[in-house]
């Protein structure tokens, strides 16, 4: 003689845990990723096979010539650096984090001292040097 059960299983996959896990996962995705934000400036940086990678920065300096140097997008000279800067919202802390300087390969070295110079004036102290690795 067979038995027949009378409580049949229910059988039913909850997915809500899942995708509660799988929004949670590309929400700290968004949160913790950095976004580089660069002027399209074709600049030809000089070489370096010491190059260490740089944290990214919310300033970027570009220096093409002394009347063409961009902080971030903005297009300013090296007399309108300091004043640009100084319009910037920017706290003490910022002051002390990074800011990345890049340089034209052509750019004189008495130029890229001037704008350190600035640079420092205005209280910035991590300044880093972008450069490109160098190739075999």
């Amino acid at each position: 003689m067979e038995f027949q059960r009378r409580l049949k299983p229910a059988v039913n996959l909850d997915l809500v845990p899942m995708i509660d896990v799988v929004f949670q996962l590309v929400l700290f995705f968004l949160v913790s990723s950095t976004f580089i934000v660069t002027p399209a400036l074709n600049l030809n940086l000089p070489e370096s096979s010491t190059a260490e990678p740089v944290l990214a920065s919310r300033l970027v300096v570009s220096v093409v010539s002394e009347e063409e140097i961009y902080l971030n997008r903005e297009r300013t000279s090296l007399e309108g650096l300091e004043a640009s800067l100084g319009r910037l919202p920017v706290e003490p802390a910022d002051k002390m984090s990074s800011i990345i300087v890049e340089g034209d390969q052509g750019v004189s070295y008495k130029l890229m001292i001037q704008v350190l110079d600035v640079l420092r004036r205005e209280g910035y102290r991590g300044i880093g040097l972008k450069t490109r690795e160098k190739t075999d």
